[in-house]
């Protein structure tokens, strides 16, 4: 639900940041421990770019709409919701 959601956005804002990702997933890091153990968190996708492995439910489209809407909204595939 809509604290739970709350909650992932906040985490994976989190560990984006250790991984060295930007908003959009594209890794902009500075050192390669960042890339290791990515696969734990994240998929690669084409253009190097990294997705959660993670799905985002809700029976109210209002807290969707905040997580796509946020610094980290296009982290994100749109199926992931």
């Amino acid at each position: 639900g809509q604290c739970g959601n709350q909650i992932g956005a906040a985490f994976w804002q989190t560990i984006s940041g250790e991984h060295g990702l930007d908003g959009s997933g594209v890794y902009n890091g500075t050192s390669d421990l960042q890339l290791e153990r990515m696969n734990v968190y994240f998929n690669e996708a084409s253009g190097n770019k990294f997705v959660p492995r993670a799905v985002l439910v809700d029976l109210e489209p209002g807290t969707m709409d905040a997580v796509r809407a946020g610094p980290f909204g296009q982290l994100f595939r749109p199926d992931n919701f």
